[in-house]
């Protein structure tokens, strides 16, 4: 994408009003007002919210809030550029509970209240393979426990992933963390039957890709017990 491309999309992200772009300073000095009061004054509903890390294009967030009337769904990415084409969908199909938040996933505690968010998803994120890069991976013992703390009771994340490596690393943390439990996983999902509808009706921009190639497509569900309470 050319710089003139993407300074246009910024400046139009600008112009929606589905589209939040906390500052870092903001978030730090814990100045952000729609924490713990998205239901109040973003959605102006007490529906489930449901979140989308590393959203990319937004594809899940917008095609799982078409499917969910009766939900609320927040996709974050720090690529403002990239999600723009999901708010600009949102717009053009006056799809009332989706926004989306420009800011680095780390500081998503600084954005949600504990218990605020009912579900997790992360689609396609970077596997990080390196163990010096490791800290960077959305699926690490450091972020769970931050997904931990904005989950309510009963919480569930789902990971969908073409990282064979990415896919059996999460297996290994669910079995050896006594918080976590596996709900579901599949190695391959369009291959299989009885696969959760949302996983494979829904397809991102670099999963059709993967697809092209004949990868496997990995998903994963599992929630925390009681919570960790």
């Amino acid at each position: 994408m050319g710089s003139k491309n993407k300074l246009k999309r910024f400046k139009e992200n600008l112009t929606f009003d589905n589209v939040i772009q906390p500052s870092r300073d903001e978030l730090l000095n814990g100045n952000f007002k729609l924490k713990g009061k998205w239901n109040k004054d973003a959605f102006k509903n007490n529906n489930p919210i449901v979140l989308e890390l590393g959203c990319g294009k937004g594809e899940y967030s917008i095609g799982l809030a078409k499917k969910n009337p009766n939900k609320n769904f927040i996709g974050i990415d720090i690529k403002g550029a990239r999600f723009w084409k999901g708010a600009k969908d949102a717009q053009l199909n006056e799809l009332k509970n989706v926004y989306f938040v420009r800011c680095q996933i780390e500081l998503i505690l600084e954005i949600f209240e504990e218990n605020e968010i009912s579900e997790i998803w992360i689609t396609f994120p970077d596997p990080q393979i390196k163990s010096k890069r490791e800290k960077h991976r959305l699926i690490n013992l450091h972020f769970i426990e931050i997904y931990k703390k904005i989950l309510a009771k009963s919480g569930i994340i789902h990971l969908k992933t073409d990282s064979e490596f990415l896919y059996g690393y999460l297996l290994g943390l669910i079995k050896s963390i006594s918080f976590l439990s596996l709900i579901y996983s599949n190695h391959d999902i369009y291959k299989s039957s009885g696969v959760p509808k949302d996983a494979i009706e829904i397809k991102t921009f670099y999963e059709l890709k993967f697809l092209k190639l004949d990868k496997p497509i990995t998903y994963i569900q599992f929630e925390f017990i009681e919570n960790g309470k």
